[in-house]
């Protein structure tokens, strides 16, 4: 495996998660403190998840055209461009808009050509430890933006700035790290299913993707609204995101490093479960603040467990122009996943005080079903061979 490639993707998708951690506070604050409505901050929010679904269309044709670096190049510059046009005074809505699309096309890319490299790059006998390590990142990254909103402001351009400088660092290792010539999936090859036709050919996996993009828009936005409403002061509130990113972040790698020992169908169908319990066990929990903290830290490590377990078998199943192509399913899969999850979490909060963790569970009793099934399959394959 070449680790200086492997480093340069994981800085890479690093700079991703610190700049949609940290400039989705940032506007959402800025929009809110120049009077702008609800409305207005909503769709300011939702528009990188569109930006991400439109380079699910895009990947494949753009993999004709360009070698990986220079699509890399290219939206690592657009990323960065996004950024600076941010800072510009009187940019108006709608060029904050365009700026909000082309952060999440750009974005969507590099996360879609990034596990797909790192699925290529990956050994069979360590492919989960790698991916995992491969999210990890990104999600403690994700999880310093929020950090320091908090500790800069928002007024002022230090933020911004320090996302933008880590676009250029990105862009600078990308220039001299990756390599020049097309050595991944060769994309003359005819794809055997399409961005579409990815549901139909691996829908437990479609379905993880989905929940884990529910939950993870979910606990950013709603997640504190709720804690709030049943007697937790706003800092305790917002601290509980935090540790359930936490959990998230630290139980990654020992959940790769153990699907690469045992079975990954049965650790997929694993995190599924607990994600249900403690989703149907959060309107009991939230009463007990002694059992309820080291179960969010449970919670992100089994949520975030779903999503990096379907990475790792997307990997383990395919190869070439389908892998491409089934990692931008996922790409797709993520959009219309943060797309759904306020919306349709806020109508449950609006139906009732536990709204929220039963949708949660509802989203994951929907992956436990599916995971069951691919279990079954995987079995089946087991003893055939």
């Amino acid at each position: 495996m070449n680790s200086k490639l492997l480093a340069a993707l994981i800085l890479g998708i690093s700079i991703v998660g610190l700049s949609i951690g940290s400039t989705v506070p940032v506007i959402a604050l800025r929009l809110y403190q120049a009077g702008a409505s609800n409305a207005q901050i909503g769709i300011m929010s939702a528009l990188p998840a569109a930006g991400m679904m439109l380079s699910a269309f895009l990947v494949d044709w753009l993999c004709l055209k360009l070698s990986r670096r220079q699509i890399y190049l290219l939206c690592f510059s657009l990323c960065a461009l996004s950024i600076a046009l941010l800072e510009i005074p009187g940019v108006g809505l709608y060029g904050l808009g365009m700026a909000r699309i082309v952060m999440g096309l750009g974005a969507g890319l590099i996360i879609i050509l990034g596990e797909t490299w790192v699925n290529e790059m990956a050994e069979e006998a360590t492919r989960g430890r790698i991916i995992a390590v491969y999210t990890t990142c990104f999600t403690v990254f994700q999880l310093i933006g929020p950090g320091l909103v908090a500790l800069l402001g928002t007024d002022g351009p230090q933020v911004l700035a320090i996302v933008l400088a880590g676009y250029v660092l990105a862009i600078a290792v990308i220039w001299l790290t990756l390599p020049h010539q097309h050595i991944l999936a060769d994309h003359t090859q005819s794809k055997t299913f399409s961005v579409l036709g990815f549901i139909r050919v691996a829908p437990a996996l479609c379905v993880g993707i989905l929940f884990f993009a529910f939950f993870d828009t979910v606990i950013l936005s709603l997640f504190p609204v709720y804690a709030a409403g049943h007697g937790y002061s706003i800092k305790l509130a917002a601290l509980m995101v935090s540790i359930i990113l936490l959990g998230d972040a630290v139980f990654q790698f020992p959940l790769g490093w153990l699907s690469d020992k045992t079975g990954r169908a049965a650790i997929y169908l694993g995190c599924g479960l607990v994600s249900l319990l403690i989703g149907l066990g959060l309107p009991l929990l939230i009463g007990y603040p002694a059992l309820l903290w080291p179960s969010l830290v449970v919670l992100g490590a089994a949520a975030g467990g779903v999503y990096t377990l379907a990475i790792i078998l997307i990997g383990q199943k395919f190869s070439g122009p389908d892998l491409v192509t089934a990692n931008a399913s996922a790409g797709l899969l993520w959009g219309i996943g943060s797309l759904l999850g306020p919306l349709l979490s806020g109508a449950a909060m609006s139906g009732g005080s536990h709204g929220l963790p039963l949708t949660l569970a509802a989203t994951a009793a929907v992956v436990v079903l599916f995971a069951c099934s691919l279990l079954r399959q995987h079995q089946a394959q087991q003893i055939t061979e």
